[in-house]
């Protein structure tokens, strides 16, 4: 339970619960932000309290962790902070902490997709479905949710209209991202780095196909992985400009790519806050992004980049083009887009505007 009243910084107890190694790098982050501020943090792995999802187990989805109850009566946490809606979400709410849910993705979509086309299992599809009453659980009694975007937040409140929301950008720490010696890559050249894990969101890689056939002396390099690679290099890989070059270890690899690139180009049928953007505005790129979800709250077209419709391979052509040709154009681009990130993205900026909002929270009657 909240309580109520104003406490000081340097008396907050934080308690942030990771869920998956993509995750872990934002909580350590944001941890890492928090003991700047003198609030005391601790930061876990749900798996040391939880079974994984995945589980045909379903016995283990509602128990209670001994070590979590422990951990919660010995800690005594202001607040905890979850990035998955699941075990330790719902525990945590039953034993009155208040718990805030980081949404970093679109979660009703998302499991709707996996209902149809991962778990078609008998089985599978009753523990996916007693997995969405659970998220469901988290999203309603949470204190609050928090999601990486204002687009994202309009989808919370269509579901839960009644929650509190706060939106919380991924902040960035600027000081990570600088110009290295690079890569040895092929001039000129366009940069992606992207995973291909959802197909709502991966499947606009296919356009590239008809992209790079339409500018042979253009070179495309991809960095990433994921479930649905294959599939899409199964398009792509007989293109002579096109180069596959896997996952690259974060951050010092992807820092060297970028270093080296000529434009970023993030290609995508759905995506929220990719922090990929402001890790290429940092490096000064010039960035050709497609026009869907939370992109444009990070990509102001003709400004800080170009923006694209989706499903739409003659435009996303024409924009790299006109970068490749208009190098003024392209440096004022990536300029702007570097001021926009330190004015607005970088924990030092993101961080104040949260805290207000749960001291709001602490001080409504």
């Amino acid at each position: 339970m909240l309580k109520k009243g104003k406490k000081s910084l340097k008396s907050l107890k934080v308690l942030l619960v990771w869920g998956s190694k993509g995750k872990r790098l934002y909580m350590e982050e944001f941890a890492e932000s928090l003991k700047k501020l003198h609030v005391e943090c601790k930061l876990v792995n749900e798996t040391d309290f939880a079974k994984p999802f995945p589980s045909k187990k379903m016995s283990d989805w509602f128990r209670k962790d001994k070590k979590l109850i422990k951990l919660l009566e010995e800690f005594k946490p202001d607040a905890v902070f979850v990035d998955r809606q699941a075990h330790v979400c719902v525990n945590t709410i039953k034993e009155k902490f208040p718990v805030f849910v980081f949404l970093r993705g679109q979660y009703w979509s998302e499991i709707e997709w996996a209902k149809k086309t991962l778990y078609k299992d008998p089985i599978m599809k009753k523990v996916v479905n007693e997995r969405d009453k659970i998220a469901n659980e988290c999203f309603s009694n949470a204190t609050a949710v928090l999601p990486i975007c204002k687009y994202l937040e309009k989808i919370v409140k269509e579901h839960h209209p009644d929650q509190q929301t706060h939106v919380l950008f991924e902040g960035i720490h600027a000081s990570n991202w600088y110009k290295t010696d690079g890569m040895k890559l092929q001039h000129p050249c366009v940069g992606l780095v992207q995973d291909a894990n959802w197909w709502g969101k991966t499947k606009e890689m296919l356009i590239l196909k008809k992209v790079m056939d339409s500018m042979p002396k253009v070179n495309f390099y991809w960095a990433g992985g994921g479930l649905f690679a294959d599939k899409i290099l199964e398009k792509l890989d007989g293109c002579k400009n096109f180069h596959y070059l896997g996952r690259l270890s974060y951050p010092d690899k992807v820092r060297d790519f970028l270093s080296e690139i000529d434009i970023y180009s993030l290609i995508s049928g759905m995506d929220l806050g990719p922090r990929t953007l402001n890790e290429a505005q940092l490096m000064k790129k010039p960035i050709v992004a497609t026009n869907v979800g939370g992109i444009p709250e990070l990509i102001k077209d003709s400004e800080t980049g170009i923006l694209v419709p989706s499903e739409n391979p003659g435009k996303l052509a024409d924009a790299v083009n006109e970068l490749l040709s208009d190098k003024q154009k392209a440096k004022r681009l990536a300029n702007n887009g570097n001021k926009f990130v330190k004015s607005n993205m970088t924990w030092d900026i993101i961080l104040p505007k949260y805290i207000q909002f749960y001291e709001d929270l602490l001080t409504t009657p």
